[in-house]
């Protein structure tokens, strides 16, 4: 089963890295909105880091701070081996649009975030990949670091295979190796062992794009957006399944506060339905539990999900939970690197069993069988990720499940599950 990116992306203005969506994507719209780039040694860069408290939007969340002090640490220990940094732009998730709308709108905002910590790491090249079945990307970022004739590091650009875990960490190190963009089992993070052997800085477009804002509004205006303990702003992109085979044809970006309450991004119909929050790797929000959804981290934990990418899937279609998550579990399935056991032969075999849930056999035990088999024990978090949706599902919507079974789901019979 093929599931490719949002043919259409529409964004709407946003308060901070969206704030320029009408003033045009050039290096001089960019400095005439936010400035000159300013200097920062590293530590002034992990307190900034630090106080805004940037964290990687690829769906890990982990502390850019953290990530910049491994790499520094990592130099210290061997000098002679320069520190890399990576903008990881290889939007795998086909219901995120968010890297593709900001690079689209604001690419030097995300390039100015890299060579700030590459200043002051003492890098000497930035390293940019994206994807290839967004290749309007690829060419507007080769035409914003032609742009920066000027700029103190050197770029260099990648684009990997459109597929969903082309965007993992050891996969984009495999492709800027020369070897084909899969995961692979590492033994060390990449801020220690990364690309060549280096301490790499790898992090998602989003966060560099958050950790120059705050560079360049200065840490107490991007404070005064968001709340106390998330400050600053979130990208999120909205989508429903476009047709009967789950496929996502229109993308809205919006970026909202931490805190803002869910009603500032959803409508009516999103807001009376299930909710896949955080992407095909996300967890499903019950329809009770949306009128006082807010976008905060904190919020979401409570209800067993995540922000993740940012991706947001309503079912205000009307379509079934059940069949939605067969057919994207058969989709993570087809789209694993086929390198470890639970990819396959584990996500195999919890695709057959979640169709099988959708066709009306009460495969639940299985089911949870399955994902408590391959969590964990993958050699990237693949299996993991495919694991927390379908759960959710039997969790979070156990009565929407048990509707289906019982035949009182009317939408069921007209979404076919077995998709060639």
């Amino acid at each position: 089963m093929t599931i490719r990116p949002p043919a259409r992306v529409h964004v709407r203005p946003g308060p901070l890295l969206l704030s320029g969506v009408d003033d045009g994507l050039s290096l001089r719209a960019h400095r005439a909105r936010f400035g000159d780039l300013p200097r920062h040694d590293l530590d002034a860069l992990v307190r900034l880091a630090e106080s805004g408290s940037v964290r990687g939007r690829g769906g890990a969340g982990f502390p850019l701070s953290r990530k910049l002090r491994t790499v520094a640490d990592g130099r210290g220990l061997r000098p002679s081996r320069r520190p890399v940094v990576v903008v990881n732009a290889a939007e795998g998730e086909p219901a995120s649009a968010k890297d593709e709308a900001l690079l689209g709108i604001a690419p030097h905002l995300v390039l100015d975030g890299a060579e700030l910590a590459a200043r002051a790491l003492g890098a000497r090249r930035v390293h940019v990949v994206t994807s290839e079945d967004r290749p309007l990307i690829g060419r507007a970022v080769l035409d914003a670091v032609a742009e920066r004739g000027d700029s103190r590091v050197t770029w260099t650009t990648h684009v990997a295979e459109g597929r969903f875990v082309a965007g993992q960490a050891r996969a984009v190190l495999e492709l800027m190796a020369g070897r084909p963009g899969l995961p692979v089992t590492a033994w060390a993070p990449e801020a220690v062992d990364g690309h060549k052997g280096r301490p790499t800085l790898l992090s998602n477009a989003e966060s560099w794009a958050h950790l120059a804002a705050a560079a360049l509004v200065g840490p107490q205006r991007y404070a005064a957006l968001g709340t106390a303990d998330e400050p600053g702003t979130t990208l999120l992109t909205l989508t429903r399944p476009a047709d009967h085979r789950g496929r996502i044809d229109v993308a809205t970006v919006v970026e909202v506060e931490h805190g803002a309450r869910a009603a500032r991004a959803l409508d009516a119909a999103a807001l009376a339905a299930p909710l896949l929050v955080g992407g095909f790797h996300g967890a499903w929000l019950h329809p009770r539990d949306l009128p006082s959804l807010t976008w905060s981290q904190a919020h979401l934990r409570s209800l067993g999900a995540s922000l993740g990418a940012g991706a947001v899937v309503s079912l205000g279609d009307g379509s079934c939970p059940v069949a939605r998550t067969a057919q994207w579990t058969t989709y993570l399935a087809d789209e694993t690197a086929g390198r470890c056991g639970p990819c396959r032969n584990g996500l195999p075999a919890l695709a057959e069993e979640v169709r099988g849930l959708a066709e009306g056999a009460d495969t639940r035990r299985r089911v949870q069988e399955l994902t408590g088999l391959v969590t964990g024990r993958g050699a990237c978090a693949h299996p993991d990720g495919t694991s927390r949706l379908v759960r959710s599902l039997l969790t979070t919507l156990a009565d929407h499940v048990d509707e289906h079974l019982a035949g009182g789901c009317g939408c069921a019979a007209h979404v076919p599950v077995r998709v060639a």
